[in-house]
């Protein structure tokens, strides 16, 4: 069902984006960019999000790390990952297949900064096998993401 919202979405706003199924686990940073042919920086991992009650998407480079102060002052609170079932009930796609694209229910999306640095990133498309190559301002237009500068430049500890 996940990689079919994730197909449906893109057929309806983005039909020039393929999503590309390998039969290899893309599920990992790694697997994904072993499997694509990429550094795992251009890998975009989405990760499910809460402060309090509230829960978003945000969407960073592969190889990008949270930066708890900047993402507390940004979000308003302290930051938790939702546990896993929690991440299929809001967005509808498995972990390791979590993307902004055909979620299950309207969330806040934003993208790091960190993406803006490729001229092409790699998102999952809703299952451990798929993605899609796109440009990373254009995944942001598509689904309506805020930019916002909450991880760790490289080099910096936390």
């Amino acid at each position: 069902m996940s990689l079919e919202s994730v197909k449906a979405f893109l057929a309806e706003r983005a039909p020039d984006v393929a999503v590309i199924e390998l039969p290899v686990s893309t599920a990992t940073v790694a697997e994904a960019a072993a499997g694509h042919g990429v550094e795992p920086a251009q890998i975009a991992k989405t990760l499910s999000l809460r402060v309090g009650e509230r829960r978003f998407l945000l969407v960073t480079g592969g190889v990008a790390r949270l930066d708890n102060r900047k993402a507390k002052a940004a979000f308003g609170g302290k930051v938790s990952m939702l546990s896993a079932e929690e991440v299929v009930a809001v967005t509808g796609h498995p972990v390791g297949g979590v993307c902004p694209f055909g979620l299950a229910s309207a969330l806040p999306i934003y993208c790091d900064v960190s993406l803006r640095a490729f001229a092409e990133v790699v998102p999952a498309a809703g299952s451990t096998h798929s993605a899609v190559r796109i440009d990373p301002v254009r995944m942001a237009d598509l689904v309506g993401a805020e930019w916002i500068d909450v991880c760790q430049a490289p080099g910096e500890g936390s």
